[in-house]
């Protein structure tokens, strides 16, 4: 997106397909973030055609630090660019500094402001902050469907903060509820007593948290290589490139995740190691045929 940005605010003037062509995206992808200058406050014009630059910040749009928040996959990407500035580049270090002060101005409440969950991330940052129980009221389980009260002790956060991990007080087990689907957060009185056994759980690259590492090696195409990364920019670290191909090398907590990348690529991506996996989209898909 930073290298988007660059483009759209230079003296030469793209069409959408060149800009495509440039950081090697799709056109649909390369719409998708002007979309999101737009929603940002940033003024893009239409130049003609398919022309579209990028212009100043409008006077009446939000102040630009209410704006910036880094997930763990922005701040990788954000922090790769500036790392191939060369060593003695007088900017790079000034860059890293303001990034880093910005990122540690801005809370958990400026940051979920624009999101319908905001009330419930703010409720369980300050019971992890003061180590408390709390009572996740009409949680809808993903995995029961059932919907009732949880009684958790809460100490952290996923990525984006789109779950909470837990300490389940009735299972008796670490787990990672959605904050999407929580009915009400409510803080309790009673403080932590299971803080031996939490444990924080590990995240791969396709957002699935866990305890137990499932390892997958995948060739890829230069395509699905792109769609990759576009769209699960921290696997970028666990690729590197074979001839024509990428090798995707890396650990899964979950294997819906990759299950889904992988069955919409299926001519594009083969398995040379990961028979968990192999078996995970043999059933999926025996099963999606059955249906048809």
């Amino acid at each position: 997106m930073l290298r988007l940005m660059k483009l759209l605010s230079g003296n030469v003037n793209y069409t959408i397909a060149e800009l495509g062509d440039k950081l090697e995206m799709s056109p649909r992808t390369v719409y998708r973030y002007l979309d999101t200058f737009k929603s940002a406050g940033f003024a893009v014009t239409k130049l003609h055609g398919d022309v579209y630059k990028l212009a100043k910040m409008p006077k009446d749009a939000v102040e630009i630090d209410r704006l910036i928040y880094f997930s763990e996959e922005e701040a990788y990407l954000v922090n790769s660019l500036i790392d191939q500035l060369v060593p003695t580049n007088s900017l790079k270090a000034n860059l890293k500094e303001k990034l880093s002060a910005i990122y540690s101005a801005t809370s958990i409440a400026d940051y979920v402001d624009r999101r319908s969950n905001a009330a419930h991330v703010e409720a369980l940052g300050k019971a992890i902050e003061t180590r408390h129980q709390v009572l996740l009221k009409d949680y809808e389980s993903g995995h029961s469907h059932t919907i009732r009260d949880r009684r958790i002790e809460p100490y952290g956060f996923t990525a984006d903060y789109v779950d909470v991990l837990g300490y389940d007080l009735e299972d008796g087990g670490n787990k990672t509820f959605k904050i999407s689907r929580i009915g009400e957060v409510e803080v309790l009185d009673t403080e932590w007593n299971a803080e031996g056994s939490h444990r924080p759980q590990k995240m791969d690259i396709f957002r699935i948290s866990g305890d137990s590492p499932i390892h997958i090696r995948l060739k890829l195409s230069f395509m699905a290589k792109n769609l990759l990364v576009e769209e699960y920019p921290l696997a970028a670290r666990d690729l590197r490139r074979s001839g024509s191909d990428w090798i995707l090398d890396t650990d899964l907590y979950g294997l819906r995740g990759a299950g889904r990348f992988v069955a919409g690529l299926l001519p594009e991506i083969e398995i040379l190691e990961g028979d968990a996996l192999r078996a995970y989209l043999k059933e999926t898909l025996a099963c999606g045929l059955s249906r048809v």
